[in-house]
């Protein structure tokens, strides 16, 4: 399956993902790869003294899911030449061991470049909870491949 070709995306377009339960293995393992042991993230007993009461997710994992669930929805697949980076990217809540996420994007903007075999899409993106709270938000900045003029 290949994704959309930057010349297929539609301003206005908006698309969700499927879900995805959080994890203590995705916490634990997420502090493993990135050295990121903060109390709040990896001790019970520390993080029922915070204003959370509980361990929390990393932000940087919930960027990761964010890009994960991208991913799944196949949009980008085979047709992204490169992830150019998050605008405005807010931590509006925290993301909770066992909550459930889940990705809504929308086709912001776009523009041609001077390659003619790429231009830039940017997506409004929306992380989730189960309870249909945003828990981030922000914009993506993606560099798409065009159409190949054989195609």
């Amino acid at each position: 399956m290949r994704g959309l070709y930057f010349e297929e995306f539609e301003i206005g377009t908006r698309y969700i993902s499927r879900g995805r339960t959080v994890t203590e293995a995705d916490v634990v393992n997420f502090a493993g790869i990135s050295g990121d042991y903060n109390p709040l993230h990896v001790d019970d007993q520390y993080a029922k003294t915070t204003i959370f009461g509980r361990r929390i997710a990393h932000g940087a994992l919930g960027i990761a899911y964010m890009t994960g669930l991208n991913q799944a929805l196949g949009i980008t697949v085979e047709t992204m030449h490169a992830f150019m980076g998050l605008e405005n990217w807010d931590f509006v809540k925290p993301i909770f061991i066992g909550d459930t996420l889940h990705l809504e994007i929308e086709v912001e903007s776009k523009r041609e470049t001077k390659k003619s075999d790429r231009g830039i899409v940017n997506f409004a993106c929306e992380l989730i909870n189960q309870h249909g709270e945003v828990v981030q938000r922000g914009l993506r900045k993606v560099m798409m491949k065009r159409r190949p003029k054989d195609a």
